[in-house]
């Protein structure tokens, strides 16, 4: 991957190096040098003498150079001082890829009262190891070499350029990746370039309709030059494709299936065993104690889950080549590339056909079909398997609880399927959830009396993403840790007097975390007079949503994005033994959708109790701007009132129709939520 980023001041050394490691490794330190003739330096501009701001540029150029097998990034900075937060721009780092060759540092000066500063005649450069991700399993063998910059005045202009190579050794015969400015960068001149030897083939290029005009063309380059830009701001609350801004892209690949087949093969390799394998033999023993496709590729999963720890290992030529399946299982760790090579072993030797898929965790995949082909877009893999017929997704790194999903864990967008033949890019479409992200069940025991406390219980059931974390972070307390924990937390807080028992599970066959507290409160009922009585529940109430507008100056056609979420809150309380069910009501009940979200409240009184559920769900993950404005309208009519239940002696309360709300203690709400279903609707 080679991604190259010009913003505003953490565009100095924003140099976004993630290329693939080299075949080897070498100590190397910063060399000092002339610039590449290739480069061609702009002069700096004059500073107004209205320059306001933090710095002020006068030049900043970057500029990546193709030329064979070699790649090479030159960045300049000089800018002026014009506010003490800029002194920090006095901690120089330069971080590479030490097996890709050394860094040439062109520069590094303090221009001040007409003078200029040699910084490196009396200071040199500290090199440090950059495992600064240890803690995340992360090893990408990176060094970063520190120049402190002394007597840094505000005032002062500084100036630093240096040349960074790149290597990729999985992809020595093709470049990819892009360059872009921010969409506030500071003001003054900033320049992009991509450059290639005139010997060699031009790449593909791209540049987004906003760089158009900045953009001049040569036989061998294309030069963006941009004077103190104006701000480009994406249009709020739009879709992530609505952000991506004055990009200028390149890449060799002539198409997706060029780079589907081109990794394919990478995984052929590495999914491919040798004789008497170790990995053979583990397939053989699922093979003989599982009956099964299914319960075969379970068995798969857990054993490259659990047996084999998750490390991103970058050193080497690890960012792009996958180790393969025999050294990913012998050493017992690897990497999304490493689990996934073995589970596609596995699965082979277990005749289930699999393939390897390339997908975006960060949730940066939206819009990406509009961009040049290259691996860079996608950031992890996993593996899509067909299993009794049906279509299943598989993910190595997660814990080892997880079973095959026949949709995926996150709301992947765009995803790359790795074949033989090369694949395009597949568009998943966007589904509303099916289950519960949370469901939260409260059930109080109030049947003493409004002067006691009552019995509380708290059962939270996570599904989903959420629900793994819980399990990361759960799993590996004993109960006294747990339940200790929690007791910490909530007993003598406002809702808690005591906390007596903390149970949590997970549930694999319903990929569930289900806690339960277990205690007692006094309910904060509100004396309303005359024997009345008023309380609040809990989870039962809705905040508005924010209007959906955008300034004049915004693209005004773009949707706005809705935050995938489906939740739903249970509350039960068994009402004091001395009162009569007449007497107790409740407030408004509503069902409404709104922005492309669902909002829904009911209760019932039956029992001896009253029972709440509260119910949201994103129905729409993208709103037009037609309907935005036609529920802007419908805004200040929008129900937010907290759920109620009111006590009043001698009155005769009687319910008007309803879904049927079961009590919490009625059914197993991890079997059966058929009552937070969006389409269990009114009745009567």
């Amino acid at each position: 991957m080679h991604l190259r980023t010009a913003g505003p001041l953490s565009a100095l050394f924003l140099l976004l190096l993630a290329t693939a490691s080299p075949c080897f490794a070498q100590e190397a330190g910063v060399m000092l040098g002339p610039a590449p003739e290739w480069v061609t330096q702009v002069d700096p501009i004059a500073v107004p003498d209205e320059a306001r701001g933090i710095v002020f540029i006068r030049r900043q150029q970057t500029e990546v150079h193709l030329s064979g097998n070699h790649q090479q990034t030159f960045s300049l900075f000089h800018a002026v001082l014009l506010h003490p937060n800029a002194l920090q721009l006095g901690n120089v780092a330069i971080s590479w890829n030490p097996a890709a060759g050394s860094p040439i540092v062109h520069a590094a000066r303090i221009h001040r009262n007409g003078e200029s500063l040699d910084v490196l005649a009396d200071n040199d450069f500290e090199i440090l190891r950059r495992e600064d991700q240890l803690e995340a399993a992360m090893l990408d063998g990176m060094l970063t070499a520190i120049l402190r910059v002394p007597d840094l005045r505000v005032g002062d202009e500084i100036e630093v350029a240096f040349t960074t190579p790149t290597a990729d050794p999985t992809l020595r015969d093709r470049d990819y990746g892009m360059l872009m400015i921010a969409a506030d960068p500071a003001p003054g001149l900033v320049q992009l370039r991509l450059s290639w030897d005139e010997e060699n083939d031009a790449p593909f290029t791209r540049l987004t309709t906003d760089l158009e005009p900045l953009a001049t063309r040569s036989a061998n380059a294309i030069t963006i030059t941009a004077n103190s830009a104006a701000p480009l701001i994406p249009p709020r609350d739009a879709p992530l494709r609505y952000h991506w801004q004055r990009i200028l892209e390149f890449s060799d690949f002539e198409n997706w299936p060029a780079v589907s087949a081109r990794f394919d093969g990478l995984f052929k390799t590495a999914r491919t065993l040798g004789d008497d394998s170790a990995v053979a033999r583990e397939a053989a023993r699922i093979s003989r104690t599982h009956q099964g496709e299914m319960a075969r590729a379970r068995a798969a999963l857990e054993l490259v889950s659990q047996q084999v720890r998750y490390i991103y290992v970058g050193l080497n030529t690890g960012a792009l080549t996958p180790a393969s399946a025999e050294e990913t299982w012998q050493r017992r760790y690897g990497d999304c590339k490493g689990k996934t090579a073995l589970l596609l072993a596995l699965l082979d030797e277990l005749g289930i056909q699999a393939q390897a898929v390339f997908v975006n965790n960060s949730a940066a995949d939206d819009g990406i079909d509009g961009f040049l082909p290259g691996p860079s877009m996608f950031d992890h893999v996993l593996v899509r398997a067909t299993i009794d017929g049906q279509s299943y997704w598989l993910d190595g790194t997660l814990p080892g609880v997880t079973i095959p999903q026949s949709r995926p864990l996150l709301p992947y967008r765009w995803v790359l399927p790795l074949d033989a033949e090369g694949a395009e890019i597949e568009r998943l479409d966007w589904l509303a959830m099916d289950d519960p992200a949370i469901i939260m069940l409260f059930d109080i025991d109030a049947r003493g009396g409004f002067d006691r406390p009552a019995a509380i219980t708290q059962t939270t059931i996570t599904r989903g993403i959420g629900a793994l974390g819980e399990y990361f972070a759960y799993s590996a307390l004993t109960e006294q840790q747990l339940a200790s924990a929690f007791r910490n937390e909530l007993a003598g807080s406002t809702a808690w007097d005591t906390v007596e028992t903390v149970n949590w599970r997970f549930d694999r066959e319903r990929q569930a975390s289900v806690l339960e507290i277990s205690g007692t409160g006094m309910p904060d009922w509100d004396d309303e007079g005359n024997g009345r009585r008023r309380l609040t529940l809990p989870g039962g109430g809705f905040s508005p949503p924010q209007r959906r507008q955008r300034d004049a100056g915004q693209d005004q056609q773009a949707p706005f994005l809705n935050e995938d979420l489906y939740t739903c809150h249970v509350t039960t309380v068994r009402l004091p033994a001395k009162t009569e069910a007449q007497e107790w009501s409740y407030n408004t009940s509503f069902d409404t959708e709104i922005y492309g979200r669902l909002y829904r409240r009911d209760f019932e009184r039956r029992d001896g109790s009253i029972r709440m559920v509260r119910i949201s769900r994103t129905e729409e993950n993208e709103v037009s701007p037609e309907r935005a404005e036609a529920d802007n309208v419908r805004l200040p009519a929008f129900d937010n009132s907290m759920a109620r239940i009111e006590y009043d002696p001698g009155d005769s309360f009687q319910p008007r129709g309803g879904i049927a709300v079961p009590a919490i203690y009625e059914i197993d709400w991890l079997e059966n939520h058929t009552a937070c279903d969006p389409d269990n609707g009114f009745r009567g």
